[in-house]
């Protein structure tokens, strides 16, 4: 998940990242600007190599709300100078002038993000607090702006607009459309109201996503070793590292995580056991005492609805899609309503199977949640006779990070390169660094780093964040790019082997860090982006996971060295589609709640938890299945607003990543064909968002995406 926050429109720079148009007679020359000296070491310019680097060794928790103040402050007045310029509104210095104000509050960001992310603590959460009040009060001042509106509106109605480039006119258009959906337009009390709404929405946000970390925290199962029955051998030896590191030496840990959680539901052969680890993850948020999120998140649904209300909207959905792929609701419910009788008939079949072969083996169980994993693993080695902790033998993540530059080699024609001399500091020792250049011409890209493993304190899941996007306004900036996963690491001297559904993910991540390395804008909001369309580019990049080449050169077995078998390589191909009810059911149903939460008046909702269960129940949610993220723990929409009502934007990026990746097939050259792999850079990579996403994938594929090809992919009958 691209982890750019919108709360902070005023580092709007350092999110996503769009097209790069040629400069035209209308760019003025590069601006010079003052670097401002500080004390503070958040604020500071980087320094050392590759354009400057974030100074992590330097960073202290007590910097950190001063930090915010000063930033914040020195924006406001950024924006003052903007409103009180004389001379009439142009795009340079309005929009121009907007794009390159916030540079102190872009320093801050990346240690920022780096605390609430990667360590958080008591502490952490409590200035986190701090600072995400202070910085909705930035942006309700900055959003309600009359005057800086006026002047914006001006830019964007007047006769210069035409004259612009069509990145121009787009970064143009996105400063208004932004100033004119968050309330720029009201006045008196419901100009207040409104800023007061956000200010208590950025303490709910903060108070959901803390205590879900608090549950992830609190909730480890340690196992003795007469309950490891059925668990591989790697699983285990890792189990054991955690525990130990847990203050349990003797143990074993599964963790409140997915990647500790899935693999134990998968293989444990201890049925309460596997109901225990179950509960404690999927009960996340819900738990007594003060972690529960209930109440959270019925306040969240309120203020979001009364905010809405304020400008003129009838739900909060209807406002939020209105600049998305989907642009309203009806749209984005359709879609899921063509996907969803295939997904749930498909579950229907998949239990079927399992019960069968629990009967057969005298069981004596009918198929519970915590169940379905460990009897599709059953199900799987019966029809395909394929062992998913075979398979994993062969996934090591240092060959998987390889395979990745690998195929950052083929298409964008990149070479990373570790950087071991220390000049680039880093916050914790599991962070690596390396540096990203084009093969062709020696052109120094930027820098990616990888914080791979899980640990205290670090969030759950797996992330992309840009400590610094690609742009040119004021001459080329160089991109530092992170990937954060919480793979259980191996013990010492050990290969860290992750599932067939992890590397997955993994090369998924790694996709929004080529995302923001092949940017190639001229202005920073260029790097925004339209959320039903920015998972398309990561979804599409795990394809590779499966293409031949890297089958052959990366998967390896972790003890033998030998590659993967072919005999093995085609029982994974033959079960492509296999679990997919499963998989398509529980994420579907995290999506139509989204939509449903935030469709429904908020006063006739009631207990979420209830309003979950009876909504699912009325479409028809088999009982063996639950939401991938159950509403309590549902941090993509309830610990901000990234992917509020926005969570069908998988399945919508899913649909375009189906119909590309035909593109491909279907290509002479197959997923590494030269051609096909020239427009995927230039118009679905380092467009970014200077271009309609729309427009763009025309111009990739010569027509609009075809839904059919999700069918496909899914093994799901074609619908008309």
């Amino acid at each position: 998940m691209k982890l750019k926050m919108s709360f902070l429109s005023a580092a709007v720079c350092l999110a996503l990242a769009g097209c790069g148009t040629t400069p035209s007679s209308q760019d003025s020359a590069p601006v010079e600007q003052v670097k401002k000296q500080y004390s503070n070491p958040l604020l500071k310019e980087y320094t050392g190599p590759y354009q400057g680097v974030p100074q992590f060794g330097e960073m202290k928790l007590e910097d950190l709300v001063p930090a915010a103040e000063i930033a914040l402050a020195e924006q406001l007045a950024e924006l003052d100078a903007i409103v009180n310029n004389s001379d009439a509104p142009t795009f340079e210095n309005t929009i121009a002038a907007l794009e390159r104000s916030g540079s102190a509050v872009d320093n801050m960001y990346p240690y920022f993000v780096t605390y609430i992310t990667n360590l958080s603590s008591p502490e952490v959460r409590k200035q986190q607090a701090i600072v995400m009040a202070k910085m909705s009060e930035f942006e309700s001042k900055r959003n309600q702006n009359k005057a800086l509106f006026q002047r914006v509106k001006a830019v964007y109605e007047g006769a210069e607009f035409k004259t612009l480039t069509p990145e121009q006119q787009r970064v143009t258009w996105s400063q208004y459309n932004s100033f004119a959906r968050h309330g720029a337009t009201l006045e008196g009390e419901n100009a207040e109201r409104y800023a007061e709404i956000n200010l208590q929405l950025s303490k709910l946000y903060t108070q959901f996503g803390n205590n879900v970390l608090a549950d992830e925290e609190g909730y480890t199962t340690f196992l003795t070793k007469d309950q490891l029955s059925g668990l591989p051998q790697a699983f285990i030896d890792s189990a054991a590292s955690a525990a130990e590191k847990k203050g349990q030496p003797g143990k074993y840990a599964i963790t409140n995580t997915r990647s500790s959680m899935d693999p134990f539901l998968t293989y444990s052969t201890e049925r309460e056991l596997r109901k225990a680890v179950w509960q404690n993850y999927y009960s996340r948020g819900n738990n007594a005492g003060e972690h529960n999120n209930k109440a959270v998140i019925s306040e969240i649904l309120k203020l979001r609805r009364e905010r809405v209300e304020l400008l003129g909207y009838e739900d909060y959905a209807q406002w939020r899609l209105e600049d998305r792929m989907a642009k309203n609701p009806e749209n984005a419910i359709a879609l899921m309503d063509k996907v969803w009788p295939a997904a749930i008939a498909r579950v229907k079949e998949e239990v079927a199977d399992m019960q069968a072969i629990a009967d057969k083996d005298g069981a004596n169980i009918t198929i519970e949640p915590w169940d379905y994993r460990f009897y599709a693993e059953k199900v799987r080695k019966a029809k395909y006779d394929l062992d998913s902790n075979e398979i994993k033998q062969y996934l090591q993540l240092d060959k998987l990070t390889d395979a990745m530059f690998y195929v950052a080699g083929r298409l964008f024609s990149y070479e990373f390169s570790p950087i071991l001399d220390g000049s680039v500091p880093v916050y914790h020792e599991d962070v690596k660094v390396w540096e990203v250049t084009d093969k062709t011409t020696g052109k120094h890209i930027g820098l990616w780093y990888l914080d791979p493993f899980a640990r205290q304190g670090k969030r759950s899941g797996a992330w992309a964040v840009s400590f610094r996007s690609h742009t040119s306004m004021d001459g080329k900036t160089n991109v530092l790019s992170t990937n954060n996963s919480n793979f259980v690491k191996g013990p010492e001297g050990k290969a860290t082997l992750v599932s067939w559904s992890d590397a997955e993910t993994y090369f998924h991540e790694f996709g929004h860090s080529l995302h923001a390395l092949s940017s190639n804008v001229k202005y920073p909001s260029s790097n925004a982006g339209v959320r039903d369309y920015t998972e398309f580019q990561s979804q599409l990049l795990e394809r590779w996971l499966s293409t031949e080449e890297v089958i052959n050169k990366f998967l390896v077995h972790h003890e033998t060295g030998k590659p993967m078998p072919q005999s093995l390589v085609k029982k994974i191909k033959e079960s492509a589609t296999f679990n997919q009810g499963f998989a398509t059911t529980e994420y579907l149903a995290s999506a139509i709640m989204d939509m449903k939460f935030h469709t429904t008046d908020p006063d006739k909702i009631g207990d979420p938890v209830a309003f979950e269960k009876a909504q699912l129940e009325a479409i028809g949610m088999p009982s063996e299945v639950v939401m991938r993220h159950r509403t309590t723990h549902f941090g993509h929409v309830f610990s901000g607003e990234g992917y509020a009502t926005a969570y069908y934007g998988y399945l919508w990026a899913e649909v375009l990543t189906s119909d590309a990746a035909e593109a491909f097939a279907n290509a002479p050259g197959g997923f590494y064909d030269k051609d096909v792999a020239k427009r995927l850079v230039d118009y679905l990579f380092a467009v970014r968002n200077a271009m309609d996403p729309a427009e763009a994938y025309r111009k990739f594929r010569g027509r609009d995406a075809d839904v059919s090809a999700l069918m496909r992919d899914r093994g799901f009958p074609e619908t008309k």
